[in-house]
């Protein structure tokens, strides 16, 4: 896939000015969305994924839709059961519903750029390093088990603060009081950090534990960094939106570790066979490709991933019911 520095340069630009957009806009009025709000943005967004996965089919070539389409989804999908850990911090830490959009807002931004990092790193390393995929997918199947280790437990799952937020909180002066969506704020003339600041170090680390899962995840899709990077830009651009429309869904999916965890294990596999029809490690097969390892091409993977995200989300909510009529989205008590 040919893509200009024209077009790299475009998607950024577009992506940095639908940011500033949000944080100009929707951050200097924080307050708590309405279900039609976030309905009409989530669909804009899902909208355009679609309209640019059909538009990279038509000028790119199926192969290449067909990547951008199951990479989007995988990442959407993970998204998902990254909402849930969310909903916990945004709990644990009391934050008023009302600022829990620019909370959201600041952490996808810092997602965005982590990620960032993330894909150009990766696509450097399989560059250079073949081999790569074999530490991809053997991580992925590890993953995978742990997450169904954790799907069959049933423990509720509880937020740790990480040392990062147990330095910042322990080094810096703080104060309990919320101001807003500021991070910084002056209590007897003295700077000290808002609950705010905590709760965005603490959204902005937990994304990039998931992003070690999802990146690997999405190379195992396709190689081409900028399908990579503009899938991962329509997955977090409407997650903000997805958290608040299915907050109250979210406890219904019962069977969403499960889906996840067996694609993470499907996809870790299909790297993992990639790696051996690429192999050039000297102790495996005296570094000979080894041709009978196949590729599983990328129209079954977008099938096997929408099959499992159906039958998990059906399963899930034939087990528990939709939500009531009175039930509103967003966070709930746990």
């Amino acid at each position: 896939m040919v893509v200009t520095p024209l077009v790299w340069w475009l998607t950024i630009g577009v992506t940095v000015a639908v940011l500033l957009f949000d944080i100009l806009v929707i951050g200097r009025r924080p307050h708590e969305p309405s279900k039609k709000e976030v309905s009409v943005a989530l669909a804009a967004y899902v909208g355009l994924a679609i309209a640019f996965g059909i538009g990279v089919w038509i000028f790119a070539g199926h192969q290449y839709g067909t990547e951008f389409f199951a990479g989007w989804l995988t990442e959407y999908s993970l998204s998902v059961d990254n909402l849930f850990i969310f909903l916990i911090i945004m709990a644990k830490f009391g934050v008023p519903k009302e600022l829990q959009q620019s909370a959201l807002l600041v952490g996808i931004v810092l997602a965005l750029i982590m990620r960032g990092i993330f894909i150009f790193v990766g696509a450097a390393a399989i560059e250079q390093f073949s081999w790569i995929f074999y530490l991809f997918g053997i991580f992925l199947i590890w993953t995978a088990a742990k997450l169904a280790k954790e799907g069959a437990s049933d423990e509720d799952e509880e937020f740790e603060e990480n040392r990062l937020i147990k330095f910042v909180e322990q080094r810096f002066p703080a104060t309990a009081e919320w101001h807003g969506s500021k991070i910084l704020t002056k209590e007897n003339g003295k700077r000290v950090i808002t609950p705010m600041f905590i709760v965005i170090i603490a959204l902005g680390t937990t994304d990039l534990l998931f992003a070690l899962d999802s990146i690997p995840a999405i190379y195992g899709l396709t190689e081409e960094p900028f399908l990579v990077l503009t899938a991962n830009i329509f997955a977090l651009m409407g997650l903000r939106q997805l958290y608040f429309l299915i907050g109250g869904l979210l406890e219904r999916l019962i069977y969403l570790s499960f889906g996840l965890a067996f694609l993470l294990a499907f996809i870790g596999v299909k790297l993992i066979l990639h790696a051996m029809h690429e192999n050039e490690l000297p102790f495996i097969n005296g570094g000979e490709h080894i041709s009978w390892a196949p590729d599983i091409p990328t129209l079954v993977s977008l099938g096997v991933i929408v099959g499992t995200l159906v039958i998990t989300t059906v399963a899930s909510l034939a087990k528990t019911g939709l939500p009531g009529k009175d039930e509103k989205p967003g966070v709930k008590s746990l």
